[in-house]
Parts: structure tokens; sequence; C-alpha cells
């Protein structure tokens, strides 16, 4: 779906998390990364176990250049990753945070 329409969900329940990580995902598949960000981080602050918005946010922070702030968003991811033993996504952010040094 287009961003537009959940931008319109977004814009009548700003605090629906899930609203605005669908907002997110449009925005990054318009190739809009930088729009994405404010919500993938009101995701992660939202619900302290939830991985995907951290992963998503980690790689669109590297995306745009600003690797100092994708490493922690990675090594939060990472975390989580292993505390539910999320075998795939372990290994891809194991191999991003390697390459981040």
């Amino acid at each position: 779906m287009r961003s537009s329409h959940f931008a319109a969900l977004v814009a009548s329940q700003p605090a629906n998390a899930l609203f605005r990580f669908s907002l997110a995902q449009a925005l990054l598949a318009e190739n809009r990364p930088a729009e994405a960000v404010e919500h993938l981080q009101f995701c992660a602050a939202h619900k302290a176990d939830w991985m995907l918005p951290r992963i998503l946010l980690g790689k669109t922070l590297l995306g745009l250049g600003r690797r100092a702030e994708a490493k922690p968003w990675l090594e939060q991811a990472l975390q989580l990753a292993i505390a539910q033993t999320h075998e795939d996504p372990e290994r891809e952010l194991r191999a991003l945070l390697a390459e981040l040094g």
C-alpha cells in the first residue's frame, strides 16, 4: 500500500505503533528512508522487545550514512534476536555489526 494511506491512519491515531510501522515500511518501499526514521524510532521506543523496527532502523540509518547512530539499534536488535532465538536475524545482525567494526 502507498504511504499516503498509512499517513492518514497515523494522523488519525498517532500513538498506534502498528500504523507507524506500516507507514515506515511503505516509506522505505517508496525510497523515502529519511522519512521512515522517526516512525521506526517510535516503534522501537513503544515496545522494548520488538526486534524488527530496530533492524529496519539500523539498516535505514546505515543507508543514510549514519553509521554511529545505526550501531546501537543493531546491537539491541542482536540481543533481542538472541533472546528470542531468531537465528536468521541473528546471523544477519552479526554480519552487519562485524562490518561496522
